[in-house]
């Protein structure tokens, strides 16, 4: 509905997305160069990959897009998405600048109007078909690349607009709670498939003397899987105990299922929310996944918000429940019905476009990331270069002073003797695990290289 508005509003060939596209594949060829040199170490941040999961058709691309900025191909087609498109997106969170007095000089992050946007990156996958577990369509390869992402944002066409197979049909005849189901079928066969490949390899490992779950845990180490995702997998089917060659098929699917859960913690993006329909499937979604966290979503919206404030029509921040046009003036009939639409329908209706919501979510609910500031002068609370509250760093629930340490520079780790908490000045022992908003200085024998 608003795609021949954003038209209006950026124009799909605007130059500042075909620049900040550029830019973005600029940062990943030099990061990639980094790596392989074995530079990227000296002062690297590990960086939150999410992937964009569901079938074709779905605003996959337009969420990529209104997220990074991009210039993704959108149109009507199946499979306009042929390769996987990787940019940079942000997880935003209040900046503690304002709490501290101090005004702030970021350097890994942005600081606007308060909140701190923190670089993660986003990954538009080709859209999946049934039987893509067995190579069908692009399945392999979309497989094995959204493995790799820390989590999965599955964006699925809650008017019900696209059909099984992922053409567009009329609004409401689609289902996109089969369609749901289709995808995760697909991501969990994948899983199983490579279990069974294995058995022989996990079952030898065994009899060896390896640990089973250090057995299973070798076979899916590839695709991001730790340890502990597969003890956990293994205690909800109560599998813990029970001999790898007497599961049978339809424990190893349950287990499967289970993996694939805890592994790649998912939310569900219900997109194009403004069209018809909407309403009432995503009532039905949520019945049918209660379990499982479901985002209204306007990809269209929030692109068309996004490119209007590239071209300074409007004041808006990503995420924001509000925007303000600047100049009425300015605007042609059809960019003025576009974003009063925006303001009534969507967020006077469901307060934000939901994607920003949708990757905040993700980064500090499903991932469980806490933002942490560490200086090096507790006073000014600054790098040694003078830059005030310079860094912000997404640690997991659970991590220690020792982590960060790690995360900063390897080297302080060597040396560690404690953090000062500058909130308060404690001197903190190096298994004090992070708090969200932690403001930490770390004190090493050795000293962090330039």
């Amino acid at each position: 509905m608003l795609y021949h508005a954003i038209q209006y509003i950026a124009k799909d060939k605007d130059i500042l997305g075909v620049f900040l596209a550029a830019a973005n594949v600029l940062n990943l060829v030099i990061r990639g160069i980094l790596v392989k040199n074995k530079l990227a170490s000296t002062d690297s941040i590990v960086v939150i990959k999410i992937g964009l999961i569901g079938k074709t058709n779905t605003g996959k691309t337009t969420f990529f897009n209104s997220a990074t900025l991009g210039s993704g191909e959108i149109s009507n087609y199946p499979f306009t998405t042929q390769q996987p498109s990787i940019g940079n997106a942000n997880a935003i969170t209040l900046c503690v600048h304002k709490e501290l007095n101090v005004q702030d000089n970021p350097k890994n992050s942005r600081c606007l109007d308060g909140w701190r946007f923190i670089p993660i990156e986003l990954v538009d996958l080709p859209g999946l078909i049934k039987g893509a577990w067995k190579g069908k369509g692009l399945g392999n390869q979309f497989l094995s690349i959204a493995a790799q992402s820390d989590a999965l944002l599955h964006i699925v066409d809650v008017s019900g607009s696209i059909d099984a197979s992922g053409k567009i049909t009329e609004p409401g005849t689609g289902d996109p709670i089969a369609d749901i189901a289709d995808i995760e079928e697909e991501l969990v066969m994948w899983y199983l498939k490579l279990l069974e490949g294995n058995r022989d390899k996990i079952s030898r490992a065994i009899n060896s003397g390896i640990d089973e779950v250090a057995a299973i845990t070798d076979i899916f180490r590839g695709i991001g899987v730790r340890e502990q995702h597969v003890k956990f997998a293994l205690q909800a089917n109560k599998l813990l105990g029970v001999k790898f060659d007497d599961w049978d098929p339809a424990k190893a699917k349950d287990f499967s299922w289970s993996l694939r859960e805890i592994s790649k913690p998912t939310l569900i993006v219900a997109n194009k929310v403004d069209l018809h329909y909407a309403s009432e499937n995503f009532k039905r979604l949520r019945e049918e996944y209660k379990d499982t966290i479901i985002v209204p979503c306007s990809a269209d919206a929030e692109l068309t918000l996004r490119r209007a404030e590239t071209r300074g029509m409007i004041k808006y921040l990503p995420g924001d429940e509000r925007f303000d046009i600047k100049d009425q003036q300015k605007l042609n009939d059809k960019q003025k019905w576009a974003l009063n639409f925006i303001r009534k329908d969507i967020l006077g209706e469901y307060m934000r476009t939901g994607v920003q919501f949708a990757i905040n979510v993700t980064v500090f609910k499903l991932l469980r990331m806490n933002a942490v500031y560490p200086v090096a002068d507790t006073g000014k609370l600054s790098d040694k270069h003078g830059n005030i509250l310079p860094d912000v760093y997404l640690m997991k629930t659970g991590s220690t002073i020792e982590d960060l340490a790690r995360e900063i520079h390897t080297e302080l780790v060597k040396g560690l003797l404690y953090a000062i908490d500058i909130r308060d000045g404690l001197r903190l022992p190096n298994n004090y695990q992070i708090k969200d908003r932690d403001i930490l200085s770390i004190v090493s024998a050795i000293k962090k290289k330039s």
